[in-house]
């Protein structure tokens, strides 16, 4: 989760060297913008604007993140 004194930059940089590196899913949660990139291996970044939910079942089956709380 990205905080106020974070460069997104930065944080983008480490996501993609994470999923270089054999990370199958990771999110980047910036919560100033209400976004979520979710990083998946051989795949584009996906941006998601404000999701409520984000569907985590590729790495841990069943597993719904909720994050309905952190746009309030």
């Amino acid at each position: 989760m990205r905080s106020r004194t974070d460069s997104l930059s930065d944080l983008q940089e480490k996501m993609l060297e994470y999923r270089a590196n054999g990370v199958r899913l990771g999110l980047l949660i910036n919560p100033q913008a209400q976004q979520v990139e979710i990083y998946r291996v051989n795949q584009e970044v996906e941006i998601l604007q404000s999701p409520t939910q984000i569907n985590c079942d590729e790495v841990l089956s069943g597993f719904r993140l909720d994050l309905s709380k952190i746009w309030q």
